[in-house]
Order: structure tokens, then sequence, then C-alpha cells
């Protein structure tokens, strides 16, 4: 049997605020306040957490929160033109450029960081990505 479970009321939640210490306070329960206080509380801190509206009701829950790794701009690390109109753009227009790698090479590490630290909410997803010229971006993309 599922225990009856009813959410604290309005009064009680701020009187709690009031009278009790908490290490870590989150303004916003969006997706990222949310996961920053999973976090926190999964560390064995005590957390409270305010948010005006409902629930997953504010900008962070419409933005995307994939940790992609920089692909876009590995592209644009080695090609001057992007994306490749026919298979010949992708070796006339081959170029290297460091910044961007270096760009990649940030964002690979903020990954490896994210996936290391919090497994829990970091999984690989499946993704399908529209290919309208398919000879060049794939020969691209499978070399």
């Amino acid at each position: 049997q599922i225990p009856s479970w009813t959410p604290p009321s309005r009064e009680s939640s701020k009187g709690r605020l009031r009278s009790e210490e908490f290490d870590v306070l989150v303004i916003g329960g969006g997706a990222t306040g949310s996961g920053v206080a999973l976090d926190a509380s999964t560390r064995g801190l005590k957390v409270a957490m305010l948010e005006r509206d409902d629930f997953a009701s504010g900008t962070s829950s419409r933005s995307t929160k994939l940790i992609h790794g920089g692909i876009r701009y590995l592209a644009q690390a080695f090609q001057s033109k992007i994306p490749p109109q026919e298979l010949s753009d992708v070796f006339l227009n081959f170029r290297y450029n460091h910044e961007y790698m270096k760009i990649v090479q940030a964002d690979m590490a903020e990954r490896a960081y994210m996936i290391e630290s919090a497994p829990f909410m970091t999984h690989p997803i499946p993704m399908m990505i529209p290919l309208y010229k398919c000879c060049a971006t794939v020969a691209l993309y499978n070399a």
C-alpha cells in the first residue's frame, strides 16, 4: 500500500524557512535549480528551495541541457564553409583553426567533469540529425 502524502501548506513552508537553518538556499525550482538542490542534498547538505511560480515553469525548463562537447565548433575548426554543399567543398574549404579546437577541448573537459561528478544526472541520449545534402555531410562525419 502506498502511503498517503499531501504537500505542506505555504504557511508551514514559510515557517520552516524562518525557524530552521539550511546549508544551501536554491532560488528557482526550474531544471537548473532542481538539479542543484538534488546534487546538494545527495551530498548530505540541508537544502531549501524558493520558487516564485510553479516548479519547472521558468526559463531553465525551456532551455536545453545537452552536454554535447562542442560538435559545432569541431566542424568549424576544420572547415571554412559550413555546411559543405558538395563533396568537393570538404576538400576545398579545409583549414585548421586552433581557436575552435580550444573551445572543443574546454567543452569536452566540462562534459567529462559532469559525467564523472554527477553520473546520476548525465546519460547518453540518442539523437537524430536530419541531413539534407547527405553525400557531403555523411562523407565529412564518417571519415
